[in-house]
C-alpha cells in the first residue's frame, strides 16, 4: 500500500473516505499533463505487469487502462472475454489463479456480475482494480466524473449536480451518488419510475441526495447535467414503453438544458443513444464535457495503477 493511499484494491468507492477520494483526483490531475507531451510516457512503472481481464464488452474504459498503463512504462496485457478460457468452460476463479501464476502486480477486472471483484480480491496476492462490475459499481468512472467537473467548475463541493436516466442499471450512477455527495455535492436523481431503484438517496451522505419524479424539477437551477445511458443489455421487457416515449419524457433536449444554470456543463458516461438519452445537438454542445471526461480517464486511471502498483516516483516525472 502506498502511504498516500490506505487500500490494497480499489473495488469500489464505499470504502473510500474524503481525503482518500481528493488524493486520487489531485494524483489524476498531476497525470493530466503527460497526455500533451511529445511523447506520452514516463518511467514511473518501468518493470511493472498489469494485466486487463475484461470479461464483458468495453471500449473506452478498456482503451484507457491500456492507454493509463503504457504510458507509466508498465508492460500491459489484455484479456477479453471472447479470448479467455471461460469461452471453454474454466471457471473466473481458475483464469484468474492461472493468471496470478504469472505473477502481475496488478488485475484491472471488469465482469458482468456484481461482486465478482470482492470475490477476486480474497484470492489475489496482487491489488485488484474494478473497472465494473454488474450492477454494483464502476468507481474510476466517478473518480474521472469527479476529476472533469471540478476542472470546469473550479470545485465540487455545494454544486448542484442532476444524474438522470437508467438508474437501476448504472453502476456509474451508484459510484458518482458516493462520490459526489462525499465530496459537498447535493444531488438530484432522475428517471423513469421502473428505474429508479428504492432507497437509491441513501447510497449517499445523508441529506446530499434527493429523487425526483420528473426530468424538469432536477435540472432546475443544476450546475452539472449527468446523463446515463439506457442499459440496453440488462434491462427486461416493460420498463418502459419504447425509446420514443423515453425520450421524449426522460431526453435532455436544448429546451430541457435552459432549465439549468446558464453555465451548466453536460455529461454522459458513454456511449451514448443519441437521441434517446439526450438530442444530438445537446452532445455537440459547447457546454458537452464529454470527450474531456475520456481525456480525464486516462490520467485517474494512471494515478489509480500508480498508487496501487508502487510507483517508482512521486506523481509525473
Amino acid at each position: 500500500m502506498h502511504p498516500r493511499f490506505p487500500h490494497r484494491h480499489l473495488l469500489g468507492i464505499g470504502p473510500l473516505s474524503r481525503e482518500d477520494l481528493l488524493t486520487l483526483i489531485d494524483l489524476g490531475d498531476s497525470f493530466l499533463e503527460i497526455s500533451e507531451r511529445a511523447v506520452k510516457k514516463v518511467p514511473t512503472l518501468r518493470g511493472k505487469t498489469i494485466i486487463n481481464l475484461f470479461l464483458e464488452p468495453s471500449t473506452r474504459t478498456r482503451t484507457s487502462f491500456e492507454l493509463a498503463g503504457k504510458r507509466l512504462s508498465a508492460d500491459v496485457v489484455n484479456v477479453s472475454g471472447s479470448s479467455s478460457s471461460t469461452t471453454k468452460g474454466e471457471t473466473l476463479l481458475d483464469t484468474v489463479a492461472n493468471l496470478e501464476a504469472m505473477r502481475p502486480d496488478i488485475v484491472v477486472l471488469r465482469h458482468a456480475f456484481s461482486g465478482a471483484c470482492e470475490l477476486l480480491a480474497r484470492r489475489l496476492d496482487c491489488p485488484l482494480v474494478n473497472a465494473g462490475d454488474g450492477l454494483h459499481e464502476h468507481p474510476t468512472q466517478a473518480l474521472l466524473d469527479c476529476a472533469t467537473i471540478r476542472k470546469h467548475k473550479g470545485r465540487i463541493e455545494g454544486l448542484e449536480i442532476a444524474i438522470c436516466g437508467d438508474l437501476a442499471h448504472s453502476r456509474v450512477a451508484r459510484s458518482n451518488v458516493m462520490a459526489l455527495s462525499r465530496l459537498g455535492a447535493r444531488v438530484r436523481l432522475a428517471g423513469p419510475r421502473t428505474m429508479v431503484p428504492m432507497g437509491i438517496e441513501a447510497l449517499g451522505a445523508e441529506g446530499r441526495v434527493r429523487v425526483c419524479e420528473r426530468l424538469e424539477p432536477a435540472l432546475e437551477g443544476a450546475d452539472v447535467v449527468m446523463m446515463l445511458r439506457i442499459q440496453k443489455e440488462r434491462i427486461g421487457a416493460g420498463l418502459f414503453p419504447n425509446t420514443r416515449e423515453y425520450s421524449r419524457t426522460f431526453g435532455l433536449s436544448r429546451a430541457r438544458l435552459a432549465l439549468a444554470r446558464p453555465d451548466a456543463i453536460v455529461m454522459h458516461p458513454g456511449p451514448i443513444n443519441r437521441g434517446v438519452e439526450m438530442e444530438a445537438e445537446v452532445a455537440d454542445d459547447e457546454r458537452s464535457v464529454i470527450l474531456d471526461q475520456v481525456t480525464h480517464g486516462v490520467a485517474i486511471r494512471m494515478g489509480v495503477l500508480y498508487l496501487l502498483a508502487g510507483g517508482a516516483s512521486e506523481g509525473a516525472t
